[in-house]
């Protein structure tokens, strides 16, 4: 094979990753953050369930803006809505909701403001709407988060320097006959303070920015290719369990696993290139795994400053994934473009 020949088999296996890249992890970087944002500087959880329903559990999702239920027993469960009207029903057939219910309209929209249709009558005949046949279902549950867009809890805007319980709350149900309460709180901590971890993530930029500007050899970039590829496939294994209706925890983590294996690939790639003194190689694959951390990071930016994040495992460690993905990955597209030009007049030097 020609030199001329293996040039067009390298550009095209760059633009082919090129245009993987641009599409392909964008479903499942958006899995990972669940239906809303990765982070909050507010929380919810169930506190208690009285009395307790042996096959019945109950959470919230998305940092308190759902309420989740799944009913495995033989008995329906019942929601009202809020005033009393009968609103959910979740049993062995599936889940049924009541078109009439105001509850049914205004748990829509996070904030309640879908108007409500004209047949809304808390009072009036059920009409009851199949929307499932598994015996499970989320929702809007405004008594489980807080209501004022753009504003904070009075609480917090008089000490927003610690955390505060915002509101305690209670959601009645029934199972069979027999009255059930969900009790639960929601909370809300104070964010990370900027001047502790901005600097963190500025030296890890400019780390890898350097790693491609001024080494003298590809190696240093080589590593920090290995750095990013670590915090991929962290990023994917963090993936937190969704709700139950949209899909499984082995499912989502399965999911965000394809671009982090994507990167892994062509990082291996990129490291054999650099072991063989191709630099400017080395460079431009750089940009290429830049541009998919930074595709697999983006959706999750809020989690660099908000006090809570969907995770699983040690929040800490999840947060530190999403900084390398950002920040390296954007040192690796410009560290990759400089190398890719400074090395690319130098001659080939291949290790005895």
């Amino acid at each position: 094979m020609t030199a001329g020949l293996r040039r067009m088999g390298a550009r095209a296996l760059l633009v082919l990753l090129a245009v993987v890249a641009a599409g392909a992890p964008a479903g499942p970087a958006a899995a990972h953050v669940g239906e809303g944002v990765a982070g909050s500087d507010f929380d919810g959880a169930v506190t208690s369930v009285r009395p307790d329903l042996p096959g019945v559990d109950v959470r919230v999702l998305q940092f308190g803006d759902e309420l989740e239920v799944v009913n495995t027993t033989d008995t329906e469960l019942t929601v009202p809505g809020y005033s009393g009207e009968p609103y959910l029903r979740i049993g062995p057939d599936g889940v049924w909701r009541n078109a009439h219910s105001p509850a049914t309209t205004i748990n829509l929209d996070r904030f309640g403001r879908t108007p409500l249709p004209s047949d809304a009558d808390p009072l009036g005949t059920p009409d009851w709407v199949q929307v499932s046949t598994q015996p499970q279902y989320a929702w809007h549950d405004h008594r489980t988060h807080w209501m004022s867009e753009g504003q904070l809890p009075p609480v917090v805007t008089a000490d927003p320097t610690v955390s505060h319980t915002v509101i305690s709350w209670t959601v009645p149900m029934a199972l069979g006959g027999t009255p059930v309460d969900v009790a639960g709180v929601l909370t809300w901590s104070p964010p990370p303070p900027g001047w502790l971890v901005w600097p963190l993530y500025a030296l890890v930029l400019a780390g890898v920015v350097a790693a491609g500007s001024l080494a003298r050899t590809a190696g240093p970039l080589a590593a920090a290719l290995g750095l990013g590829a670590s915090a991929s496939l962290g990023h994917a294994v963090a993936t937190p369990a969704p709700s139950v209706t949209v899909g499984s925890h082995p499912g989502a983590v399965l999911s965000a696993l394809v671009p982090a294996l994507l990167v892994l690939l062509v990082v291996v790639a990129a490291v054999r290139a650099a072991a063989r003194g191709r630099g400017s190689l080395t460079g431009v694959l750089a940009v290429v795994v830049g541009w998919l951390l930074l595709v697999q990071g983006l959706p999750d930016v809020d989690v660099l400053w908000t006090a809570n994040l969907l995770a699983a495992g040690p929040p800490v460690l999840a947060r530190a994934s999403v900084a390398v993905l950002l920040a390296g990955g954007l040192g690796l597209v410009v560290g990759g473009a400089l190398a890719a030009r400074r090395f690319r007049d130098r001659p080939v030097v291949v290790p005895v």
